[in-house]
């Protein structure tokens, strides 16, 4: 557990910084991070962004980079949480379409969050916790136990609940007490997920948001956050939707699974560097 202990130390540490000093040490370490990923990690995204958006090698390595230089301010956000308390959370987030999350949790069904690995998306959920909001973040499991206790204990600092993608009876139950359940919809699915079409690439994308929504009944409300200025960023909400439930489950599904992607579509085609470019998006084939 030794990894988990020095992880506290260097949040400490990042604590006493000033503003200034965080953003330069961010910024080198998302430089540094460049540097450090594979080239066939850095190929494959530089093809994935000139194929989806359209633009030539030059721009989409640019896009690359920037994705990746991110990372360095997010890492050091993270570990400043201990310091983000709700009477200082607007130096650092403001939100955006606020009621229409106020309004869907009002119906009295529990709301879906669908979200994606776009700006930083540890900071929103922190951020909702403060504002009250009753969430439960759907997470995968590190293979590091000492870096998954880390990481799940920071993403409970401001009162918000974690739980892992296998705990399916959890979230719907959570739900049912009327719980936000965030769900990242935007990775890979493997042969579980359904194909549709994401940045001109048919992509198998996670049914979750579209199926427990249909199930309960409850509504989804798409959610984004991006950076504003370094050290400020938007938490956005988008318009929130209904399943439509007809006799056909799985088409009410896909139906669904293509609005939110379509959602998350036009925020990667306008703010292209602030998702996750490295992951192996469209490692499944039809």
């Amino acid at each position: 557990m030794i990894s988990y202990y020095m992880a506290k130390l260097v949040s400490k540490f990042v604590c006493c910084l000033p503003q200034g000093m965080r953003s330069f040490i961010g910024v080198a370490l998302g430089h540094l991070g460049w540097l450090l990923v594979p080239q066939w990690r850095k190929k494959m995204a530089i093809d994935n962004i000139s194929h989806c958006l359209q633009v030539d090698k030059i721009q989409a390595q640019q896009i690359a980079k920037q994705s990746v230089y991110r990372f360095g301010s997010m890492l050091l956000e993270v570990l400043y949480f201990p310091k983000i308390k709700q009477e200082n959370l607007s130096e650092f987030v403001t939100f955006k379409n606020k009621d229409i999350l106020d309004q869907a949790l009002a119906e009295g069904k529990g709301v879906i969050l669908a979200t994606a690995h776009y700006g930083n998306w540890e900071l929103m959920a922190h951020a909702l916790a403060l504002n009250g909001y009753p969430l439960l973040s759907v997470a995968r499991k590190q293979n590091n136990v000492a870096m998954d206790r880390f990481i799940n204990e920071y993403r409970s600092l401001a009162g918000g609940l974690v739980t892992y993608k296998s705990g399916v009876l959890e979230m719907v139950r959570y739900l049912s007490e009327g719980f936000c359940i965030g769900l990242l919809m935007d990775q890979d699915a493997g042969p579980d997920g359904i194909m549709v079409d994401f940045l001109r690439k048919n992509s198998s994308t996670p049914k979750g948001p579209a199926a427990l929504a249909r199930l309960k009944g409850a509504p989804i409300v798409p959610i984004l956050i991006y950076q504003e200025r370094p050290g400020k960023h938007e938490i956005y909400c988008y318009p929130s939707m209904h399943v439509t439930k007809t006799s056909d489950r799985e088409a009410d599904i896909r139906k669904m699974t293509e609005e939110l992607v379509e959602v998350l579509q036009g925020a990667v085609q306008a703010r292209p560097a602030e998702w996750f470019w490295l992951h192996n998006r469209w490692k499944t084939k039809k």
